[in-house]
């Protein structure tokens, strides 16, 4: 008889949070075509990218991705390997906090012992550094299922970023008895810190023992469900009456509709992280990005001699670092011809134009807004 092939992680899942809109990356992202569905730099998007780094730590059963029902769809189609009913669409957008209350009673319907790791879809992790990335999740989740810590992975700052909130860093966890010590330190979380100003975000560069908050979490389901009752009491409630559904996909959808627009609104850093007490931080030292608008992909693409950045057919007199980006295919594209610009953003779709100061895209989100409230433009968002 055939030796049976242990199937790795089994009692460990992921839950993809893929239900932004990613308006700071319009034109390219559209509701229905949200940032984290694009693909930017190669032919897989950010959330293929983010599945396929989960493969050797888990099978692809226990992947589950939580999206908005404008894009559940279009999530099924990319992501055709994952288990349909693994897709779940909200209702209505409540940020992370009830997002993460729904993928707690999914995986609990599962496992009751299970350990979960929360995952943004939309995170930038070069090949290179993947298996940094593995190696850190992987003691993270080994860690999370021996104990009641709730472990965020922070990430070591390269500049002084204005647009991430912080992590400061306090003891490092003592190395375990008896069993191999993990190579990733753990740190106990002295504080959370909101988005810094320019100075105070160079202070934390130098002090060396903060890190960028990238918004992923590991953590047990009793865990998870602990800190509910304690901390959000009414998101428990829902919990368990989702974790009784969750079984029933139809059934789970029913009740979603009813629940969720009734919910409040709140992150999980506000509802759990910044009052839990038992939080650690994985010290995360590989490269990452999360691309939170049209300038950061300066990072990414090859300068020329006078900092512009350009994936397009791009020509220029007296300009300077500009990131311009031609998203037609290749053989419809037109030379774009730039004559003394500055520090902009040019981005060309198929029905539409984009042009804006890179100080100016922290307002996209009020375009976009603006232009649903246009008949003429209402196809445009």
């Amino acid at each position: 008889m055939p030796i049976k092939k242990k199937t790795p992680g089994k009692n460990r899942f992921a839950v993809i949070l893929a239900g932004g809109k990613g308006e700071r990356f319009w034109p390219l992202s559209r509701e229905k075509s949200p940032k984290q569905l694009l693909a930017l730099f190669d032919k897989k998007s950010f959330l293929q990218h983010t599945v396929e780094r989960m493969k050797p730590l888990l099978p692809m059963k226990n992947i589950y991705v939580i999206t908005s029902q404008a894009q559940v769809q279009a999530v099924k189609k990319q992501l055709p390997k994952v288990p349909k009913d693994n897709i779940i669409a909200e209702p209505c957008g409540r940020d992370t906090c009830p997002a993460i209350a729904l993928a707690a009673a999914l995986v609990g319907a599962r496992s009751t012992t299970a350990t979960m790791a929360i995952l943004p879809a939309d995170h930038l992790i070069p090949s290179k550094s993947e298996k940094k990335f593995q190696k850190i999740l992987e003691e993270s989740y080994d860690l999370a299922g021996r104990g009641q810590a709730i472990i965020t992975i922070g990430i070591k700052p390269t500049e002084p970023e204005t647009g991430y909130g912080y992590i400061k860093m306090g003891d490092v966890l003592p190395a375990p008895k008896n069993r191999k010590a993990y190579k990733t330190p753990f740190h106990v979380v002295r504080r959370f810190v909101e988005k810094p100003n320019l100075n105070r975000a160079l202070q934390y560069l130098n002090d060396g023992n903060y890190r960028w908050n990238a918004g992923m979490f590991v953590f047990s389901f009793p865990t998870i469900t602990e800190s509910l009752l304690k901390h959000q009491k009414p998101l428990y409630d829902m919990c368990q009456k989702w974790f009784q559904a969750a079984g029933n996909p139809l059934k789970l959808r029913k009740i979603l509709s009813k629940d969720y627009p009734n919910i409040k609104k709140v992150s999980f850093d506000y509802g759990i992280m910044e009052h839990a007490s038992n939080v650690l931080v994985a010290d995360g030292n590989f490269q990452w990005d999360d691309l939170g608008a049209w300038p950061a992909l300066a990072r990414h693409l090859k300068p020329d001699s006078e900092g512009n950045c350009a994936e397009a057919d791009f020509i220029h007199v007296d300009a300077a670092r500009n990131v311009v980006f031609d998203a037609r295919i290749k053989k419809n594209r037109k030379p774009i011809a730039v004559v003394g610009l500055r520090d902009c953003v040019i981005v060309q779709t198929d029905d539409t134009t984009l042009i804006a100061h890179k100080r100016a895209t922290a307002s996209m989100r009020d375009l976009v807004s603006k232009l649903s409230t246009h008949r003429s433009y209402k196809h445009l968002v």
